[in-house]
């Protein structure tokens, strides 16, 4: 029966958004890892992306100054899947949310890769299942990172069907291993557990926005102050015992609650889109960042994110 101890050398194929950030972490877990991406001009970025990322791991004490070369060397370079592949134990795939793009680059895994390598897709809405090789089914898995990659801890994990119970469990300690939080679903469903969450709370957001109930700042305000770092400490299933499921019941029995009718589009996302004003990358969104130097701003926002994680990852290991 196949073992983490039997992972030796990782594959990350793809190098833009996520593939540095889940490239570092696989390689602080003490991994070689080979990315894959297309051009040159993507390698390179990439490169300059997991550098700085692993400086700002050590200004952080996540990892040890006299650690980020050592770390960083571990990863290397491939123009081709073939090459990227070639030996690789563990693959995960991070490219583009395209169906035409991954059934492409399936493809070409399928006619290379080892017969008893794990295959782990990133994706984030499409069900790879549906999508890769037969042949791919008793290898595949969905390993499914937050951005960014090296930041968000959680991966939620869940295995083809067809593929052996081991193959999830060493999904899950090689992510451990690598620092991150998995979670192991029981099966697939679209949209897993977080972004399902999130777009509950999508629903709401812009049905309070849209009927004029509250500003954008006052509800980040309100969630800010109260259920979003309770839920730190508590999550959702524990924060129900400590209330009492008897005042859950009720809230269902006494209908405190209407849920808003579906919308195919809210009308104030609409307006913002319409208009151009796409958030941090267009310089408006729901707030104006004019004349904000955006990378000052990112590297607040990580920074802030660091702090965040750091508490929560010791509530983690110290559970009320």
């Amino acid at each position: 029966m196949k073992t983490l101890a039997d992972v030796k050398k990782i594959a990350v194929l793809g190098a833009g958004t996520m593939g540095p950030g889940i490239a570092q972490m696989f390689a602080i877990g003490g991994y070689p890892v080979t990315m894959w991406t297309r051009s040159e001009a993507t390698r390179e970025k990439a490169k300059e992306t997991l550098h700085k990322a692993l400086v700002t791991f050590s200004e952080e004490d996540l990892i040890p100054k006299d650690q980020v070369e050592k770390i960083y060397n571990r990863v290397d370079f491939a123009l081709t899947v073939e090459e990227a592949i070639d030996g690789a134990d563990f693959i995960q795939e991070t490219i583009v949310e395209n169906r035409d793009a991954k059934i492409e680059l399936y493809a070409k895994v399928a006619a290379a890769v080892k017969k008893d390598a794990i295959i782990a897709s990133n994706t984030s809405g499409l069900n790879i299942f549906e999508i890769v090789p037969e042949s791919l089914l008793p290898q595949m898995v969905i390993a499914h990172w937050y951005a960014p990659a090296q930041l968000i801890p959680l991966v939620e994990v869940v295995k083809s069907e067809k593929a052996p119970e081991e193959y999830a469990a060493i999904t899950v300690e090689l992510l451990e291993k690598s620092g991150k939080v998995p979670v192991l679903m029981k099966k697939f469903i679209q949209g897993y557990i977080a972004n399902r969450m999130q777009m509950v709370l999508n629903t709401e957001l812009f049905y309070l926005l849209d009927n004029g109930y509250a500003s954008p700042e006052d509800i980040d305000k309100a969630v800010k102050a109260s259920f979003i770092p309770r839920a730190v400490v508590l999550g959702l299933c524990k924060r129900a015992d400590f209330g009492g499921l008897d005042m859950t019941a009720n809230n269902y029995k006494n209908k405190s609650y209407t849920p808003p009718e579906p919308v195919d589009m809210p009308s104030t996302l609409a307006a913002h889109v319409d208009a151009g004003e796409l958030g941090l990358k267009s310089g408006k969104g729901f707030y104006d960042y004019t004349g904000i130097d955006k990378q000052e701003l990112l590297a607040k926002r990580d920074k802030q994110l660091f702090e965040v994680f750091k508490l929560a990852n010791k509530f983690l290991s110290d559970p009320v």
